[in-house]
């Protein structure tokens, strides 16, 4: 699978601590190495804001997939990003 940022995820994870940031990329690089990266992520059960997420630590990654492309919209602290 292949992963795609938005703009908007791209840039709450940029604004992240350092020590935050290298710990949700090899997160999500350990996802996408597996067979079925959706057997460590939850539905979501509204679907406002995406179809699923990864929890890492305190912190949430919401995304959709589609096809063979996870589509990350959201990232934050667990208390902000609902």
């Amino acid at each position: 699978m292949k992963i795609i940022f938005s703009i908007s995820a791209f840039r709450q994870l940029s604004k992240l601590n350092k020590d935050a940031q290298k710990r949700i990329n090899d997160k999500l690089s350990f996802y996408v190495s597996q067979n079925d990266p959706l057997d460590f992520a939850e539905r979501l059960t509204d679907y406002q804001f995406g179809g699923w997420r990864y929890r890492v630590g305190d912190y949430r990654i919401i995304f959709d997939v589609e096809k063979e492309k996870i589509f990350i919209l959201k990232i934050g602290h667990r208390k902000n990003i609902y």
